[in-house]
């Protein structure tokens, strides 16, 4: 199903997921902005030895490879969000603190091609999952992490979240 999207209005999310939905291009077709992104964060990547993907930037700082498994979290949570809401489920979700996830996640272990992979396989499911949403269903709301939010707006900033973290590597670590 394709269609335009259309960036969400105050009032669609929390005011702090303005940040991360102002990172989407204006005009783009949000799904083909998922799949562009993925490919610049791979290219970005690219040259990266192993040894610099497990440090961060600064102490304390997570890795280049805890960053890349950070997005791929997030991302899974944020399509869970955007489904149980588009299908009408009212439950209250929960929210989520990102340090504990990362510390558990054993993310710095891994290879950085092996995050990408996977980041890569969460992105294409997440583009069929907003591909599939109808108009009626973008609009539909939910409560996660004590706000509401359309799926519309989880769908927007799932894909600036990961603008976002790109930007940081950018200018932070490479």
């Amino acid at each position: 199903m394709h269609r335009m999207w259309t960036r969400p209005q105050p009032g669609e999310c929390a005011d702090y997921y303005h940040g991360y939905v102002r990172q989407v291009p204006d005009g783009d077709d949000l799904p083909q902005a998922a799949l562009r992104e993925m490919e610049t964060l791979r290219s970005l990547l690219a040259g990266v030895s192993e040894a610099a993907s497990a440090r961060g930037y600064a102490p304390g700082k997570w890795s280049i490879r805890e960053v890349v498994g950070h997005v791929a979290d997030v991302e899974r949570i944020m399509s869970v969000r955007a489904l149980r809401f588009a299908r009408g489920d009212a439950s209250a979700l929960p929210g989520m603190e990102q340090d504990p996830y990362v510390a558990a996640s054993g993310h710095g272990e891994r290879s950085i091609e092996s995050l990408l992979d996977e980041l890569e396989t969460i992105r294409h499911a997440t583009v069929s999952l907003m591909r599939s949403f109808d108009e009626a269903a973008l609009a539909r709301s939910g409560e996660a992490s004590g706000a509401r939010a359309t799926v519309r707006a989880i769908c927007y900033l799932t894909v600036g979240h990961a603008i976002h973290h790109r930007r940081v590597l950018e200018e932070r670590y490479l």
